[in-house]
């Protein structure tokens, strides 16, 4: 009986040990969590104050935190004194030549690679994974010769369809993880229906993967909206710049506008930051897509 009374304070100070040290556990998680947010989200913060705070207070030594003036000078001094919107539509055109490329060439890829067995079609999705490894500073040069043979410099299209080359691989596969989470018995009903392959992969397939449509489409975009590399070698006039070329030329040998430097990133950035929000739910599911059976 004395030995159980006296157990009991050692008992409870042991679960009171065990609460405290979860709740440190708990409170360092969240410090954790807070300090790699502020890391990440600082050049965010640092850019918006930069782009609507007078100049003069952006260029100060020491930079000030915190607002200590509001103006839009910065913005309307791009659209006014550079052609950032012209970069954009540029940079737009790209994209959307990107994008249909590669998603008329990804979904009959998906569709060979998911649903029809042939001799080599391991080897066929090895080779198409395999293009991803390779880094595009390796390729630029003998891409750039190519196109060169073909007038294909300085062209927004040609440009586009370098970007598609690269984006189709990862679409296919994408898509064929989309393909995958179809179940059979939907797909061979189609094909009881009078479908062909064509009419089964546009009539049942392709409705039931619009997520995975969506996902291919916005990873196309982005590929082509941030690169700098191929753009930087393909376009070499100022009047065919993207928004990232353009945007580069803010950065010079001896002097930097980083007041506009500032607000063109801020405007670069928003464009697919808002894209990716609004298609987010179409995203996650597409890339996820065949992980959980």
């Amino acid at each position: 009986m004395s030995s159980a009374v006296l157990s009991i304070p050692k008992y409870s100070a042991k679960i009171k040990w065990a609460r405290r040290r979860k709740k440190i556990r708990r409170v360092a998680r969240y410090v954790g969590i807070i300090g790699v947010c502020v890391v990440a989200l600082f050049p965010v913060y640092w850019m918006v104050v930069g782009s609507f705070q007078p100049e003069d207070d952006t260029l100060s030594y020491p930079p000030s935190l915190f607002f200590k003036g509001f103006t839009f000078s910065a913005i309307t001094s791009l659209f006014k004194d550079q052609p950032l919107a012209s970069w954009i539509v540029h940079s737009f055109e790209v994209s959307a030549v990107t994008v249909v490329i590669t998603v008329v060439l990804a979904i009959p890829g998906a569709y060979l690679l998911s649903r029809l067995r042939f001799r080599g079609s391991g080897a066929f999705g090895f080779l198409l994974l395999f293009t991803q490894l390779m880094p595009g500073a390796m390729i630029v040069v003998p891409e750039l010769e190519w196109f060169r043979t073909l007038h294909g410099t300085n062209n927004l299209l040609a440009l586009g369809v370098v970007y598609a080359a690269f984006s189709t691989p990862l679409g296919c596969w994408i898509l064929k993880s989309s393909f995958d989470n179809v179940p059979n018995d939907i797909v061979d009903a189609g094909f009881v229906d009078g479908c062909s392959q064509m009419g089964t992969l546009r009539r049942v397939l392709i409705p039931l993967s619009r997520s995975g449509v969506v996902a291919v489409m916005v990873v196309a975009f982005f590929a082509s909206w941030n690169d700098y590399l191929f753009a930087s070698a393909f376009i070499t006039e100022r009047a065919k710049y993207t928004a990232g070329l353009g945007i580069s030329t803010f950065i010079g040998n001896v002097v930097v506008q980083l007041y506009q430097l500032l607000a063109a990133g801020l405007i670069f950035s928003i464009i697919p930051v808002a894209l990716y929000l609004f298609a987010q739910r179409h995203i996650v599911r597409g890339l996820t897509a065949g992980a959980l059976k």
